[in-house]
């Protein structure tokens, strides 16, 4: 019976390994960061290297960058992670960092998913990158600006590695042929649905190629072929996180700017990313009061209508809806003015306090009050000329201000007709 566990018979490597690059000009993809005149570029070459942040989606290359950035500075690559690294195991780090920089040599200290260090954690680094101890790298998928406090930023460069694109998809999938020496079973659109699942990320490249590799077939296999034994990769998408308002600020933006096909992709990007449909109702409604407003009174109208049916046909009916509606608010007609007066009527608010509204305006509904004035002077709009008394409502001191300021666009153009025709009547009277 042979013996599973026989060490002398070792697993092949994975390809992912077998493929991780030698030295820093065989990177693939990333050049705003390693070309002659990028940020990492520049610092080789002038022999200053600093401690870095390497910020990017995962399978971009941060741990390769980073260990091939020890090999061109002659220092020792020391890698940790943040999820299973405690405090104990950071001092013996540091403690070990130190006795190698007293026997004169340097140490680059990998730290994978620093933004899993609490904020304590991160400042336990700061005097050993002062005192030139350790020369720390760290990799993190999140925001560091939200994520790292600001010493450790102070200290370190941020590089923003990007998810790889087409050609550097291709290139890394003629390498992976290269090693294991033969092409892909793949017709040229197969081939390029091989690339979309990766999304961007080099090592699940790698880890499908190895899975069609295996393949025993025939002719070359489609798209249809290859989706069917392979399953798609989800798209990164954290409902929770920096990619959520990432594409929501994307979604609004396109609505914004009049772009119901850039709307229709994100709400799309969104959905696929399991993102609450209901979350996406509120939102667009929310875009018809604060964008178009009262330039197109119906926007809101629709959102509420889509939102409402929604509820009653549910996932996946439902969405259409609301796509429809977003269509509907990319179109229409745009205007900020009610945001735009509303924001001012808040910031006038609280500048004027408990400031009371004018006595003619108040009611008198006792004697006292009357001999104080209350009501004294109110002119009843209805029994006016044009049913327009062109009173003050504002307090006593308080300048009238001109907070809604309509657009020449969509209803409110007629708006604008109706705010004129008053102010020269109160004009006319003297208000």
């Amino acid at each position: 019976m042979p013996d599973l566990f026989d060490q002398s018979a070792e697993a092949p490597r994975p390809l992912a390994d077998r493929l991780r690059p030698r030295t820093l000009a065989e990177v693939i993809g990333q050049q705003q960061v390693l070309g002659p005149e990028a940020p990492l570029g520049i610092m080789l070459a002038s022999g200053s290297l600093s401690s870095l942040i390497l910020w990017g989606p995962p399978g971009v290359g941060k741990t390769t960058i980073a260990r091939l950035l020890a090999d061109e500075t002659d220092l020792e690559f020391v890698q940790i992670s943040a999820i299973f690294t405690g405090v104990a195991d950071l001092k013996k780090v540091f403690e070990t960092a130190r006795q190698r920089r007293r026997a004169g040599m340097g140490t680059l200290l990998f730290v994978d998913e620093i933004h899993r260090f609490n904020k304590a954690q991160q400042d336990g680094f700061l005097p050993h990158m002062e005192d030139g101890t350790i020369l720390l790298v760290g990799a993190t998928t999140e925001n560091p600006s939200f994520e790292l406090n600001a010493a450790l930023l102070s200290r370190s460069q941020v590089l923003v590695l990007e998810r790889l694109g087409e050609a550097d998809l291709e290139k890394l999938l003629a390498r992976a042929e290269t090693e294991i020496g033969r092409a892909l079973p793949l017709d040229p659109d197969a081939r390029s649905a091989l690339r979309d699942m990766a999304d961007g990320d080099g090592r699940a490249l790698l880890n499908l190629v190895e899975q069609v590799a295996a393949w025993k077939t025939g002719a070359p296999l489609d798209r249809e072929a290859l989706s069917a034994r392979l399953m798609r990769r989800a798209a990164k998408y954290d409902k929770s996180g920096e990619e959520h308002y990432n594409l929501i600020s994307a979604l609004h933006k396109s609505v914004r700017g009049s772009d119901p096909d850039a709307a229709l992709y994100w709400f799309a990007r969104m959905l696929a990313g399991g993102e609450d449909p209901r979350f996406l109702a509120r939102r667009i409604t929310r875009m018809a009061v604060e964008d178009i407003g009262l330039a197109d009174p119906q926007a809101q109208t629709h959102c509420l209508d889509a939102w409402q049916v929604y509820e009653r046909l549910g996932s996946p009916e439902g969405e259409l809806a609301l796509a429809q509606a977003l269509v509907y608010l990319a179109l229409a007609p745009k205007s900020n003015a009610t945001y735009v007066a509303y924001k001012g009527a808040v910031a006038l608010a609280r500048k004027t306090g408990s400031a009371m509204p004018p006595k003619h305006i108040l009611n008198a509904p006792t004697g006292m009050m009357k001999d104080q004035g209350y009501g004294a002077g109110y002119a009843y709009d209805h029994d006016a000329e044009d049913g327009f008394s062109g009173q003050n409502y504002f307090p006593d001191g308080v300048p009238r201000p001109d907070l809604y300021q309509p657009v020449e666009r969509g209803f409110e153009r007629e708006l604008k007709k109706r705010l004129d025709y008053f102010a020269k009547l109160r004009a006319k009277r003297g208000a």
